[in-house]
């Protein structure tokens, strides 16, 4: 008998299992995940493509289950001021029944971290791109929250800002889920580009089309596979050619859940602005997911002061959702502006600016200098109206027209002409979708173009 125990003892000793060894070092063993639930599996069909769902059978769904993401009732405009209240929240939860989180074909269980990978496109030896894609799922249920940067290449504030925000959320504490997609643009950002290696700007082509253009393929893999999984949006941004923007949301204001997210990131300055058409914000916007722009800094460069500020707005719209506890300073609210212009230099020459990102100023201040580096004839740029620098270029040559100083003006409210025009019953804004290369009128400028100095994302 003795023998025999000793025999037993001696296999469990030499069995190589992962149970026998986590056992011997204290820990447990593996636990094999439960397979999905009925509308988990559901959820996953969803995201399947449309030619593959025709062929699916639907599974008869019950009473009270909430429709498949691509069925998503989007959430209509309404007035100025609205009554009652919403959240993020509302849009409808993308887990299932044990908040297990459905993303990119794997299965992220509750109260984990984890890091995917999403394969948006090919490089020219046929070899597929791959986008790591990093997600915390909370221990208890509640929305998701998306956060994308870098869509333009360039732009590197939002990649540290997405790092942050990621590796500080605790999945144990958190309600919901956090996706963060801190390189967009892959390509371009290996590059140090802005644009995509065909030379299109990829925030110019949601939600896409997988038949279209490199970038239409791109955009309607993100919006599909990852977009249409969340409950809200951020979108980071900078300053585009030079220029830098001081911490700011860009919202349409015109969606009564995108003016109430605008407000839950704390003491943060807001832009109204209309998104361009097939930007990621109006895309995600048009298709009942509230989505804003926050914009810091300028683009080929860390700054820690503006990541700082944005990372600080992120956690107060975390707070605010009940998706985090957090301790969050009181600041000085900042006034929502409805209204803005671009200050143009009217000579060549050199830039050199003498104001200041936020500063205040009055109709008729000098806003910065041009001078001619060969006759030092110097020029003055005035501010054409009263307001508050929300954007300006960095000292550099510039050419007669460079937009050189965005200057946000305050105003009571929304003006009257956007309240007589707004169509508040609907919620897609109308138009066509954009062309791989849009026309212009000789010697004009393209709304193309307009809307990477406005940065409309």
């Amino acid at each position: 008998m003795l023998s025999a125990l000793a025999l037993g003892v001696l296999l469990a000793a030499c069995d190589p299992s992962p149970a026998s060894i986590a056992l011997r070092q204290g820990k447990r063993p593996p636990v094999t995940p439960p397979p999905p639930a009925a509308d988990t599996v559901a959820t996953l069909a969803t995201a399947m493509p449309p030619a593959e769902r025709e062929a699916t059978p639907p599974e008869p769904a019950s009473p009270g289950d909430p429709a498949p993401a691509d069925e998503r009732v989007p959430v209509a405009n309404e007035p100025i001021a609205p009554d009652g209240d919403a959240t993020i929240e509302e849009a409808g939860d993308k887990t299932g029944d044990d908040n297990t989180l459905e993303l990119l074909g794997q299965q992220i269980p509750p109260g984990t971290s984890a890091r995917l990978t999403w394969a948006a496109s090919e490089v020219f030896e046929g070899v597929s791109t791959a986008t790591p894609v990093l997600v915390v799922n909370g221990k208890r249920d509640g929305p998701v929250l998306c956060l994308t940067a870098a869509i333009h290449g360039d732009e590197l504030n939002g990649i540290e800002m997405v790092r942050r925000v990621m590796h500080e959320v605790e999945p144990d504490k958190l309600r919901g889920a956090v996706i963060g997609v801190p390189i967009v643009n892959l390509q371009g950002f290996r590059r140090g580009s802005r644009y995509l290696p065909d030379r299109r700007d990829l925030n110019r082509y949601f939600p896409g089309n997988p038949t279209g253009s490199s970038a239409a393929r791109i955009a309607y893999s993100l919006f599909e596979n990852i977009v249409r999984r969340c409950d809200a949006l951020v979108d980071l941004h900078t300053g585009s050619f030079y220029r830098t923007n001081l911490p700011q949301l860009r919202a349409d204001l015109r969606y009564r859940n995108v003016r109430e997210m605008t407000q839950a990131f704390g003491g943060m300055a807001v832009l109204h602005s209309e998104p361009a058409l097939g930007t990621l914000r109006r895309a995600a916007t048009e298709a009942g997911i509230p989505t804003v722009t926050l914009e810091a800094g300028e683009p080929l460069r860390l700054q820690s002061s503006k990541v700082s500020e944005g990372v600080t707005g992120i956690f107060a719209l975390l707070s605010s959702q009940g998706m985090v506890r957090r301790v969050q300073l009181l600041r000085t609210p900042e006034p929502v502006f409805y209204e803005s212009n671009w200050v143009r230099a009217d000579h060549g020459g050199i830039l050199f600016a003498v104001v200041r990102l936020g500063q205040e100023v009055s109709a008729g201040d000098v806003l910065g200098t041009v001078t001619d580096p060969i006759t030092n004839q110097q020029n003055l740029i005035y501010a054409s109206n009263g307001g508050r620098v929300l954007g300006m270029a960095v000292n550099q040559v510039v050419m007669p027209g460079f937009a050189a100083f965005r200057i946000g003006i305050e105003t009571d409210g929304p003006p009257a002409s956007m309240l007589a025009t707004a169509e508040w019953g609907q919620t897609e804004m109308g138009g066509a979708p954009p062309t791989d290369e849009p026309a212009a009128e000789a010697g004009e400028p393209t709304a193309v173009e307009d809307a990477d100095l406005e940065e409309t994302s």
